[in-house]
């Protein structure tokens, strides 16, 4: 009698996992459709084109670096452009890269910034505030050293920047594979899970995106949300930045393009360490959405829907819906891009790595960024967590009135003009 209790049980489990699996796949489907729906979008017009400075922290002479920095001076654009490079390390062999390339174009308003001076835990925001100082424009646009970019792409953020109600525009991105099996893994987890559900998000009005790759704004806007320096001990400094600029009672603009993001993964481990720590940087600053974001994952529900049902017929259709959902997306997304990863093969192993992933991220509150171990605490915070002292002291966290003090009190090392 027990065991017949038990055998009930774990059907009705069974059924609840079927029943979720058709969920997530009616939601795939839809993430599907409204990936076509975000490239259908017109642009915005071209009202005002002002002068931008271009801010590029960089960090090593990452695979394609050249190719990567080279789309940003053919941009297509009508209005006086300048280009900030910022590195932390005067050894740092980005520098030569810039030097190059500022001695090809060499009518580009390019600097070079060689600061070390670090305000907090995030390196990358410590950097923007040394190079910030030197902009001369209105418009402020961070972009990633590893992104790739059409020559409209300023024509596009300008465009859809100009509303004075916009406070911020950012861009969706696809992944650029290295050509390793892992950076296509890592590229298929950006176009395939990523990429539909910001579209699907968009759709409903219910995601406000600001992504880390590219961001633009008003430099009066900017100073409002109280500068880069506010951000200097947040991991996610994007969405740090796209909340404080909203809770000002600006709006935001996703313009229908998308920018390459650069996948240089060459191992499993450097894969997993890199979604990990955003997965689970995610977790801690926004519980509630990532815990609903189990429904973009029904390949693991379907799976253990057939185990507990015995591979009944209803469960094996569930898995051939998901199955074929999953193939959707992709074809949507293939169709959106015009290009393909070609490793539809592999589309089981990523959907199974991703809910490892997703579940992983309920493990720990330590992430690993650039070789340091950092624990994320309160509001998403970087907070050292480094067992060699000596690591631990190169992040001095200060308070943003000392920090205003220092900039203050230190001259910027700088390269003005090229070629030197």
């Amino acid at each position: 009698m027990a065991e017949h209790g038990v055998s009930e049980v774990i059907t009705a489990i069974g059924w609840a996992l079927l029943a979720f699996s058709l969920i997530g796949a009616l939601y795939t489907f839809a993430s599907g459709w409204a990936v076509g729906w975000f490239f259908s979008r017109q642009p915005a017009a071209e009202a005002s084109l002002p002068p931008v400075t271009i801010l590029k922290p960089l960090h090593g002479d990452e695979p394609g670096l050249r190719a990567c920095l080279e789309g940003f001076c053919t941009q297509d654009y009508p209005s006086p452009i300048q280009i900030i490079f910022g590195v932390r390390d005067p050894f740092d062999p980005a520098i030569q890269v810039v030097r190059a390339l500022a001695a090809d174009f060499p009518r580009l308003d390019i600097e070079m910034v060689i600061d070390d001076r670090v305000y907090g835990a995030n390196l990358k925001i410590s950097n923007l505030v040394n190079m910030e100082r030197l902009a001369k424009h209105p418009v402020i646009v961070v972009a990633d050293s590893d992104v790739s970019v059409s020559p409209d792409y300023l024509r596009r953020l300008a465009a859809a920047l100009s509303p004075s109600e916009v406070g911020y525009v950012s861009c969706a991105f696809v992944g650029v594979p290295t050509g390793t099996l892992w950076s296509k893994l890592s590229a298929m987890a950006i176009n395939y899970h990523f990429l539909p559900s910001v579209a699907f998000g968009l759709g409903i009005r219910l995601a406000k995106p600001c992504f880390g790759p590219t961001m633009a704004f008003r430099r009066d806007v900017l100073d409002q949300a109280g500068g880069f320096i506010r951000f200097v001990d947040h991991l996610a400094d994007d969405y740090e930045i796209g909340q404080a600029i909203r809770d000002l009672g600006y709006g935001f603009a996703i313009p229908p393009m998308t920018i390459g993001h650069g996948c240089p993964e060459r191992s499993g481990r450097s894969l997993i360490t890199h979604e990990l720590r955003w997965a689970r940087t995610i977790r801690l600053i926004d519980p509630a959405s990532y815990a609903g974001s189990i429904v973009c994952h029904p390949a693991i529900s379907v799976l253990a829907a057939v185990l507990l049902l015995h591979g009944s017929v209803a469960s094996l259709v569930a898995l051939g819906v998901v199955c074929l959902s999953r193939i959707y997306v992709m074809v949507m997304v293939d169709r959106a891009l015009n290009a393909k990863l070609g490793l539809w093969w592999m589309a089981p192993i990523r959907d199974l790595l991703s809910v490892a992933i997703y579940l992983s991220a309920y493990v720990g509150k330590t992430v690993m960024w650039r070789g340091r171990r950092f624990r994320i605490g309160t509001a998403g915070k970087l907070i050292p967590h480094d067992r060699n002292p000596a690591l631990a002291r190169r992040a001095p966290v200060l308070t943003v009135e000392s920090v205003h003090h220092a900039v203050d009190r230190h001259v910027v090392s700088q390269e003005p003009s090229f070629p030197a």
